[in-house]
């Protein structure tokens, strides 16, 4: 007599297959947009963005994250624009040179996920909410090393980390919007 045993596998017991990431400081970005005046949308980006992730595509809520972004590396295009974000009235670059993220959880969204974590800017910690969208798959590069990549967004007020500075204009609104809206666009590297 032949006997077949079935057996089911449930979530908790799949093996994990979290890979340990790192960012790919020449392929990825944070970018953000903040209103001028009232009228138009001033944009700008951080060139140093270093970070860590470990994923695994199956069970990507078990996921951790954590980015640091270099304060003073801030551009808008601006030679004058980007030394007043530096000072003390935003980012306070000199006392607080780096911004923080590190995630404390990550659930699944349609398509997507959505990353939960501490962000801290000038020492102030707030929770923020990263909407991961464009997650590619694994991807082999020219020299054989695997990359996969990703695309959040998410909003915050500057206020909430302490950068009040502004001005009232003469035709009423202000200068500076409280409102910035940040994109990061993510590449990593496959490590081990």
């Amino acid at each position: 007599m032949n006997t077949t045993t079935s057996t089911t596998t449930t979530p908790s017991a799949i093996p994990s297959q979290a890979a340990r990431w790192t960012i790919d400081k020449a392929h990825s970005g944070v970018s953000f947009s903040v209103r001028h005046m009232m009228i138009s949308n001033v944009r700008g980006e951080f060139e140093g963005v270093a970070g860590e992730v470990t994923y695994d595509p199956r069970r990507p809520e078990a996921s951790q994250v954590s980015a640091a972004i270099d304060a003073a590396s801030i551009r808008t295009r601006n030679d004058e624009r980007d030394a007043h974000l530096r000072s003390a009235d935003f980012l306070d670059a000199e006392r607080y040179p780096t911004i923080t993220f590190v995630a404390t959880s990550v659930r699944r969204r349609g398509d997507g996920l959505d990353v939960v974590g501490d962000l801290t800017i000038r020492g102030v910690s707030r929770e923020v909410t990263l909407a991961v969208s464009e997650l590619s798959g694994e991807h082999t590069d020219p020299y054989g090393g695997r990359r996969l990549g990703a695309t959040a967004t998410t909003k915050i007020r500057r206020s909430d980390f302490g950068m009040s500075f502004n001005a009232i204009l003469e035709t009423g609104g202000v200068l500076v919007g409280d409102e910035i809206a940040i994109t990061l666009d993510i590449q990593l590297v496959k490590q081990g």
